[in-house]
């Protein structure tokens, strides 16, 4: 079996500003990912390549596109169409997750969250992932 490759960069789509400065913080400062960090879905789509992110953290309701219509725009690109992507939501309700799973996200990480936690939750979506057939 070959090793899981290392997370290393995540690109956060957020567009509350308070949010994202949390964020950045617990996964930068305490999980030590390099980190490019998105105020909305254009944004993103604008620095996919240069950034070449491994994984994508996308809120889910943000003005003009939300994070479901993001995923697709960025899935659209054949080098970024494998890329898993986990939601934040506070709309966690279990057909609402459901949704967003079908909608191709690998996970879903309720709001709020814990910043001291979130980047042990991140890391282990991604060995669960790298793990899975």
């Amino acid at each position: 079996m070959e090793p899981c490759p290392t997370l290393q960069r995540i690109m956060l789509v957020e567009d509350e500003e308070d949010i994202r400065a949390v964020a950045e913080l617990a996964l930068e400062a305490v999980g030590g990912f390099t980190l490019k960090s998105c105020a909305s879905g254009q944004a993103a789509l604008d620095n996919l390549d240069a950034f070449a992110p491994q994984l994508l953290l996308l809120d889910v309701m943000m003005p003009g596109m939300d994070g479901p219509s993001t995923l697709r725009a960025i899935r659209q690109n054949p080098q970024f169409a494998g890329i898993p992507a986990i939601f934040i939501t506070a709309k966690v309700q279990p057909e609402e997750i459901q949704g967003y799973l079908a909608q191709g996200a690998a996970a879903v990480i309720p709001k709020p969250f814990d910043p001291m936690q979130l980047p042990g939750k991140v890391e282990a979506i991604w060995q669960e992932l790298k793990h899975s057939p």
